[in-house]
């Protein structure tokens, strides 16, 4: 018989199969949504925006993975806007005929998408240097780009919600793949993008070998202990200068929010990004930070 945490894990395991199989089968195109639409609406993805002197440089939001430009910013994107920011959101690893969920392909070229996105943001704002905000899969990804991809010249500052640095076991799930025939190549050979964050995967091995961090960038890394999903929560933690790191609930003890939520609705967290994005005016963090 299998030990009770294996049997225990089935469920969720297959949950997690499941969830990938459903990207893979055939949605309509038109369900996709655009940035443009959401810029129509809340001010984000305007390419006439001009950076001001108190935020001299553009925020690049870059969603996790089943995200997308949008719907991983709602909260967020408004909230920097109505700070003074101009902010970009784009869409990155997208698999054929699936709309709606992306950061799904492989992660090193999805790194590529992210730097021809930038290549475009300061193209438009007339700047030489943009702030990047990623959420999950959003704030480990752009870790290759300025490792292997020149974008450690064109960004000043990497702010990472609760990403998978050093990878996930899915509260200990991922041990449990061998147990189901055929799920470790439907991670790999369907999407990529899933394989790539298991812990000691290949492209995690290249990414962090030889440091976590390059020079010139500074690194903030926003977590919670509450984290299901990055497991555990510390491996999100990087090491090297200019790294800051935080777990939210040492701002706000009562602060609940798993994965998901600190990415697309804590104002706390959110009040941390501000202070790193602009650390001359960084004000305390604290419970209080939700009427922010």
């Amino acid at each position: 018989m299998l030990p009770t945490r294996i049997r225990r894990g089935f469920r969720s395991l297959t949950v997690l199969l499941l969830a990938a199989a459903a990207v893979l089968a055939p949605h309509s195109a038109a369900a996709t949504p655009t940035a443009a639409s959401a810029a129509t609406s809340s001010g984000w993805n305007d390419y006439s925006c001009k950076p001001s002197a108190a935020h001299p440089r553009p925020v690049v939001l870059v969603h996790g993975t089943f995200g997308n430009s949008v719907d991983n910013w709602l909260t967020l994107a408004p909230y920097l806007v109505r700070r003074g920011y101009c902010v970009f959101s784009l869409d990155y690893g997208q698999l054929p005929n699936v709309p709606f969920f992306h950061g799904l392909g492989p992660i090193d070229k999805s790194a590529g998408q992210l730097g021809v996105f930038v290549d475009k943001v300061l193209a438009a704002t007339g700047v030489g240097e943009v702030d990047i905000v990623g959420h999950s899969q959003g704030g480990m990804m752009p870790r290759h780009y300025l490792k292997f991809l020149g974008g450690a010249g064109k960004v000043n500052a990497l702010i990472a919600i609760a990403p998978d640095n050093h990878g996930t076991t899915l509260s200990g799930l991922t041990q449990l793949l061998p147990y189901f025939p055929g799920a470790a190549d439907l991670l790999s050979e369907k999407t990529p993008g899933l394989a790539d964050q298991v812990v000691g995967s290949a492209f995690l091995t290249r990414l962090n070998e030889g440091g976590d961090t390059v020079p010139g960038v500074r690194y903030t890394v926003i977590t919670t202990k509450y984290d299901e999903v990055v497991t555990p929560y510390r491996s999100g933690f990087l090491t090297g200068p200019d790294v800051t790191n935080v777990v939210i609930q040492d701002k706000c003890a009562i602060d609940l929010s798993e994965h998901v939520a600190i990415g697309i609705l804590d104002r706390i967290a959110y009040h941390e990004v501000t202070n790193a994005l602009d650390p001359a005016r960084a004000t305390p963090t604290t419970c209080a930070s939700v009427f922010g």
